[in-house]
């Protein structure tokens, strides 16, 4: 992980709906799993227009905290921005992503290095910062992919809801 590739702004995120796949059990450097995932998502999403919007966005969302919950009732979900109004069905679900202050740190990351991200966030990042957890769920969001990118690296922005100290 780059070090001069770490920046953390605080922004107020809108409302989001979501179209997620979610999976509950051990995820922890799965790159196969989360493979799998987005592209159960994408082959709902994408014969439905869902993936043309220019307002679309990925994100990974994180249930639970994996310091205190068993790994296998650890929950994620896989999730594709959509209008409130788009209809879900099957293995597709459907939530709103609430509204608020996050911390939001953009890394660009290769598949072994999310950890140690996440790592930074919470135990460097947070903990100096003015600005404590709190109870909404974690996100890391994923910009528009560089379609010319070659050097194995994925932009990410680690989003951690947090109030003032």
């Amino acid at each position: 992980m780059n070090e001069e590739n770490r920046k953390v702004t605080i922004k107020t995120f809108p409302t989001m709906t979501a179209a997620y796949v979610r999976y509950m059990g051990p995820y922890k450097g799965n790159a196969k799993l989360f493979e799998s995932l987005f592209s159960k998502l994408c082959s709902w999403a994408e014969p439905r227009g869902l993936l043309k919007s220019p307002k679309a966005q990925f994100l990974i969302i994180y249930h639970d905290d994996p310091e205190i919950t068993a790994e296998e009732k650890l929950r994620v979900s896989v999730c594709v921005t959509v209008a409130p109004e788009t209809a879900v069905d099957g293995e597709i679900g459907k939530m709103e992503i609430a509204a608020g202050t996050y911390a939001s740190a953009y890394f660009e990351l290769g598949d072994d290095e999310y950890q140690q991200a996440w790592d930074w966030v919470y135990g460097v990042w947070l903990p100096s910062s003015g600005y404590v957890p709190d109870d909404r769920p974690c996100f890391e969001l994923y910009p528009p992919a560089e379609k010319d990118r070659t050097d194995g690296k994925t932009p990410v922005e680690i989003c951690i809801p947090v109030k003032p100290v």
